[in-house]
């Protein structure tokens, strides 16, 4: 007896690890039947179907989509810092006409003197500086107000009014247009100066040029643009002086203006090209790095691009939309 007294905690601890490979087994065949049964769930169907399925999701959130009209833009929130790169002055951007699959960067350093864009493949590359393609374009450009637009960048060509549309898939001088009477070398540039006379954009309804003529006596002047040939299709004017400005940005055919490009600015002023008519506004937008020389919305991201002091920032906008029904007209 007293040589099989030390045995007993061995068969004891014998007792409780049967115990838990009891409980182990018992795990292993709750898991098991969970594994069947996700194995039938997914069996039942094919790529085909599956890939079908997706296919329909995606259309149905098209539809939910569609049924948010262009609204008004209420609020500005951010901005996030991208990256930091580059001079005081710059612009960088992304298509909005592109697939969701497509986010290439375009990155043009400097507002003068300067003809090289360069292109990332995602906004990933971008941080990381891994070029994929740089770009010589055949003219100089002037201020940091350019666009790129459904594969094709839009830019105002250095000591000039004319506006070059250049494709990057052909690496070629697409066309190539004068804006009638538009100031253009600091004549009626933002407030920061940098030859900004002549500002390119797109939003939910296509490209727009903002600038300024003598015949409007210095005020800000929109136009729409034809994609294609660079005609204008439709010209308002505004009472706001090009020269207070400080940036604009066009969402949902609404031009909205900041007061200044430096700390304490807001959006000031916005022209409806839908109803001609303007309204004062107050919305007020953190500018962290205290001087910013491009701001421009893209309406696939619904953001609003950066170049905040030698920093490649985003803003997130908050819009009031208005839900169509089924029934509406």
């Amino acid at each position: 007896m007293e040589s099989l007294q030390p045995l007993i905690p061995v068969l004891e601890q014998y007792k409780t690890d049967t115990k838990l490979i009891a409980q182990f087994k018992e795990e292993i065949r709750n898991l098991s039947g969970v594994l069947m049964s996700i194995q039938e769930e997914m069996g039942a169907f094919d790529y085909e179907e599956l890939q079908q399925r997706v296919l329909s999701l995606e259309n149905r959130l098209r539809n939910c989509m569609n049924k948010l009209t262009c609204g008004k833009l209420m609020k500005i929130t951010g901005p996030t810092t991208v990256k930091t790169s580059g001079t005081r002055f710059g612009a960088w951007m992304t298509d909005p006409q592109a697939s969701l699959k497509n986010n290439r960067v375009w990155y043009m350093d400097s507002y003068t003197n300067n003809k090289i864009v360069k292109e990332f493949k995602s906004i990933a590359d971008f941080v990381a500086g891994v070029e994929s393609r740089t770009y010589n374009l055949p003219f100089k450009w002037a201020g940091t107000n350019h666009v790129v637009y459904n594969g094709s960048l839009y830019y105002n060509k250095m000591q000039s009014n004319i506006v070059v549309r250049y494709s990057f898939e052909t690496g070629r001088v697409v066309t190539q247009r004068a804006l009638e009477s538009a100031g253009f070398h600091n004549v009626y540039p933002y407030t920061w100066g940098g030859f900004s006379d002549i500002d390119l954009m797109a939003d939910e309804l296509g490209l727009w040029a903002v600038y300024a003529t003598n015949q409007n006596a210095g005020n800000i002047v929109i136009s729409q643009l034809n994609p294609d040939t660079l005609q204008v299709l439709n010209t308002w004017n505004t009472e706001y002086s090009k020269r207070n400005a400080g940036e604009s940005f066009m969402i949902c055919g609404t031009l909205y203006i900041t007061n200044s490009h430096l700390t304490g600015a807001k959006v000031y002023y916005a022209y409806s090209t839908k109803t001609s008519s303007y309204e004062y506004t107050d919305i007020p937008f953190h500018n962290q790095y205290f001087h910013m020389s491009m701001l421009d919305y893209n309406a696939r991201d619904r953001s609003l691009y950066g170049w905040n002091n030698g920093h490649q920032v985003l803003f997130n906008v908050t819009l009031f939309h208005i839900i169509k029904t089924d029934d509406d007209s």
